[in-house]
C-alpha cells in the first residue's frame, strides 16, 4: 500500500510494510512501565464500562416496574441501553487507545492474540484485568444501590424465555464477530497508512457496532459478546440463572472473535496468500 505525499512540490509514494508479529512470550515487556499501565487501563476502563452500563440497565428496569407504578414506555428503554455501552465503548476507546490499545473486552483481545497484535502474557492479563475490573464494576453498583442491584436481577446475561441455546449461542458468535471485525477494520495499520484521520476516527465505528449488535441481542441474551462483562455480573449477583447458561459468553465471543480474526487477516488481508506466495500468474507463463 502506497500514500502519496508532497515534497518539494512533487508527489512521492510512501511505501506500506506490514507491522512483524508479536512474539508469543516477550519477556522484555515485564521490564516496561508502559505494559503495567496498559493492564491498569484495561482494568479501569472495564470498571467504568461496567458501572456505567449495569447501571443504566437496573435504572430501566426500576422505571417500567409495575409495582412501582412504571410501564414498559418508561425509563430510556432498549435503544437507551444499547446507547449506554456503544457510546461508553467509544468514550473509553477513544481514552485508552493510546495506552492499551482499548480492548475492554477477553474477546477482542482474544482475537488480536490470534492475528499476533499481542503477545500470550499481555493477552492473559489483560483479560484478567478486565474480568477483575468488570467484577469491581458490578460490585460498585451493588454497594451504591443493592435493593435495586439484587431486585432487577444485576444486569446479569441470561438466556431468554423462548429462546434456544444454540439461538444464544449464535447470537454471541455473530454479535462478537461484528464487533471485532470491526476493530480489525477500524484498526488496520494499512488504512492508517493510506488515510491518517483513521486512528481518531477508529472508536466511532467500534462503538457503533457495539450499540448496533445490543439492538439485535438485547432480546435473546441481554446481550453478552464481552466474557467479562458477563462474568463481572453474574459473579456479583451469584445467582442460579446467570450461571445456568454462562458458557455461552464465554464460548461465543470467543468463536466470533477467532472467525473475525481468520476472515479479516487471511481472507481480506490475504496473510495466507503472502505467506504462500502470490497467486498471480508468472509472467514466464
Amino acid at each position: 500500500m502506497a500514500k502519496d505525499i508532497e515534497v518539494g512540490g512533487e508527489f512521492q509514494a510512501k511505501d506500506y510494510h506490514d507491522p512483524p508479529p508479536a512474539p508469543l512470550v516477550d519477556a522484555q515487556e515485564l521490564t516496561q512501565w508502559s505494559f503495567y499501565r496498559a493492564i491498569i487501563a484495561e482494568f479501569i476502563a472495564t470498571l467504568l464500562f461496567l458501572y456505567i452500563t449495569v447501571l443504566t440497565v437496573i435504572g430501566y428496569k426500576s422505571q417500567t416496574d409495575p409495582a412501582k407504578g412504571g410501564d414498559d414506555c418508561g425509563g430510556v428503554g432498549i435503544l437507551g441501553i444499547a446507547w449506554a455501552f456503544g457510546g461508553m465503548i467509544f468514550i473509553l476507546v477513544y481514552c485508552t487507545a493510546g495506552i492499551s490499545g482499548g480492548h475492554i473486552n477477553p474477546a477482542v483481545t482474544f482475537g488480536l492474540f490470534l492475528a499476533r497484535k499481542v503477545s500470550l502474557v499481555r493477552a492473559i492479563l489483560y483479560m484478567a484485568a478486565q474480568c477483575l475490573g468488570a467484577i469491581c464494576g458490578c460490585g460498585l453498583v451493588k454497594a451504591f444501590q443493592k435493593s435495586y442491584y439484587n431486585q432487577y436481577g444485576g444486569g446479569a446475561n441470561s438466556l431468554s424465555k423462548g429462546y434456544s441455546t444454540g439461538t444464544g449461542l449464535a447470537a454471541e458468535i455473530i454479535g462478537t464477530f461484528v464487533l471485532v471485525y470491526t476493530v480489525f477494520s477500524a484498526t488496520d495499520p494499512k488504512r492508517n497508512a493510506r488515510d491518517s484521520h483513521v486512528p481518531v476516527l477508529a472508536p466511532l465505528p467500534i462503538g457503533f457496532a457495539v450499540f448496533m449488535v445490543h439492538l439485535a441481542t438485547i432480546p435473546i441474551t441481554g446481550t453478552g459478546i464481552n466474557p467479562a462483562r458477563s462474568f463481572g455480573a453474574a459473579v456479583i449477583y451469584n445467582q442460579n440463572k446467570p450461571w445456568d447458561d454462562h458458557w455461552i459468553f464465554w464460548v461465543g465471543p470467543f468463536i466470533g472473535a477467532a472467525i473475525a480474526a481468520f476472515y479479516h487477516q487471511y481472507i481480506l488481508r490475504a496473510a495466507a496468500a503472502k505467506a504462500l506466495g502470490s497467486f498471480r500468474s508468472s509472467s514466464a507463463i
